[in-house]
């Protein structure tokens, strides 16, 4: 039986919603850590806050485990939100 789990690095960025709330925008994904913590810091000026992550993704099933931040720039709601 193959390892179908691969890690992938993605870029989220936040934008201010109501009150306090931080809304999502448009998941990017990197080839690599030095290019999600690259994207993330281009995009940090444009965002009320813009995270990097690492993740575990089983890509038969779609299951991911507990993303790593790679890099945070501004706010960003905590893990779990």
């Amino acid at each position: 039986m193959s390892d179908t789990r691969a890690i992938k690095y993605i870029v989220v960025p936040y934008r201010q919603g109501k009150g306090d709330s931080l809304q999502p925008g448009e998941i990017r994904q990197a080839s690599s850590e030095v290019g999600a913590i690259r994207i993330a810091s281009a995009m940090a000026s444009s965002f009320a806050g813009v995270a990097a992550y690492e993740v575990l993704v089983d890509e038969e099933t779609g299951e991911m485990g507990s993303p790593r931040i790679l890099v945070q720039e501004g706010s960003i709601p905590a893990l779990g939100e």
